[in-house]
């Protein structure tokens, strides 16, 4: 639809075109009618034949994406799987094996944010790809690194492409997401739930058994993802060139017409929801298999097909909480995702083995279709800061998931891991504060 207005007598016109929740305004001068539509047409051109750019939902853009954040986050996942042969060789310390964790922490959750609102101000369509390049670099380098200096470097290169990517990564899930965000964003997040899965085994058919150089093969991946994400380049310049040629490109975001203050408690109260998610999910993913070892007596193959099961229940609660969040509403979603596994996991400590099992899956399907809508009921509320608040939630992702593994292990060894399941069921009832979120409510930005 386009629409093409006389501002006032002086030759002024405004050109406002909309599509599947995307919107082109241009102010300009012209001396008649005529010269006004000549002008008109010669703006729409510069969009016409990229019908993804304008007209909805780029699923080719959206799966590539997440194809993308697969293969990172399954690189990412190799790092810590590796540390008992780097340990083993080096005869490094579990102190040094903290500083390990540290830096990679640092470098791939910390910067997030800083890359995220520097995107913001300064897009840069290439700058995934070459975010990738680091990766791709530091992988190469821990694969032959022979010293804890060099392996500390290479593990920040990893962690560097891992905050480039993430921020932006998200601004193109929305720009490609044609409106339907919600979904936009679990696509993106389903793949790196998987990579997060993969990684761990793949190291342990690749790494463990032919040691650190063996590293160097998962470079390959670093590689298919740079040039995917070169391709999205293009797309992404696009975008830009459209913003460009309309002067201010915007997405029909939901802006807020809340106070200032209002917006920074929703704020807090979406980072206290990552807390008790992922704090919850830190317990499940590093403690769910000793647990059942522990109180079941199941052999260590049995726990791991059983932590496959909570891990697919997680990646299929993403992607239904996209589809929830843009039919329903993302607060509601929150509220659901959160209380709603509260029943399920107050139970699993007093059950037998499979309904733990039952309760488990349940628990994760329910609990993982909450961070899509956290992210962009976030973005909803800073509508012009997408990529720095992609940055602070996917750096509070990584940071509290390392921080709640640490706590809980360090209370497992002064108590027991059946206390530790006990204490972390509980985390998901601090999800009642999301009912005092703020409702908003999607309005076009003119």
């Amino acid at each position: 639809m386009y629409v093409l207005d006389g501002m006032n007598g002086k030759g002024d016109f405004y050109l406002q075109c909309e599509s599947n929740g995307i919107i082109l305004h241009r102010r300009f001068m012209a001396p008649s009618l005529e010269n006004a539509r000549i002008i008109m047409n010669k703006i729409l051109e510069k969009i016409k034949g990229h019908p993804q750019v304008a007209e909805g939902t780029a699923y080719a853009i959206l799966f590539t994406m997440g194809v993308c954040h697969l293969l990172n986050d399954m690189i990412q996942s190799v790092i810590p799987a590796i540390y008992p042969l780097l340990k083993e060789r080096y005869s490094f310390s579990f102190a040094q094996i903290g500083v390990i964790t540290l830096v990679f922490q640092l470098t791939s959750s910390v910067l997030q944010p800083f890359v995220g609102q520097y995107a913001d101000r300064r897009p840069q369509p290439y700058s995934l790809s070459a975010g990738m390049c680091f990766t791709l670099i530091g992988l190469l380098a821990l694969a032959f690194a022979p010293n804890f200096g060099l392996i500390l470097l290479s593990v920040a290169l990893i962690g560097c492409g891992s905050s480039v990517f993430h921020p932006e990564a998200s601004r193109v899930a929305q720009l490609a997401s044609g409106g339907k965000k919600s979904l936009a964003q679990s696509i993106f997040q389903v793949g790196g739930n998987g990579g997060s899965a993969f990684g761990p085994l793949l190291a342990a058919l690749i790494v463990i058994p032919y040691g650190q150089h063996a590293v160097g093969w998962f470079a390959l991946a670093a590689m298919l993802a740079s040039l995917l994400l070169f391709r999205v380049g293009g797309w992404y310049s696009l975008v830009l060139a459209g913003q460009r040629a309309g002067r201010r490109v915007r997405q029909a975001v939901a802006t807020t017409a809340l106070p200032a203050h209002t917006v920074r408690v929703a704020m807090w109260i979406l980072v206290l929801m990552i807390f008790s998610k992922y704090f919850f999910n830190a317990c499940m993913t590093s403690y769910f298999t000793f647990y059942l070892m522990e109180k079941f007596g199941i052999t260590v193959q049995q726990s791991q097909y059983c932590l496959f099961a909570y891990l697919a229940a997680f990646a299929a609660g993403t992607l239904m909480g996209g589809f929830m969040g843009d039919r329903y509403g993302r607060k509601y979603v929150i509220i659901f995702s959160i209380l709603g596994a509260a029943p399920f996991t107050l139970a699993m400590p007093y059950l037998n083995l499979p309904w733990t099992i039952v309760t488990a899956v349940m628990s994760g399907l329910i609990i993982a279709s909450a961070f899509s809508a956290i992210v962009v009921y976030a973005t909803d509320l800073m509508p012009d800061k997408v990529g720095m608040v992609a940055g602070i939630f996917f750096g509070l992702m990584f940071g509290l998931g390392g921080i709640g593994s640490a706590f809980f292990g360090w209370l497992a060894d002064f108590t027991s891991i059946e206390f530790i399941f006990e204490v972390s069921t509980w985390l998901p009832l601090l999800g009642v504060i999301a009912l005092f979120l703020p409702d908003v409510r999607p309005v076009k930005i003119q």
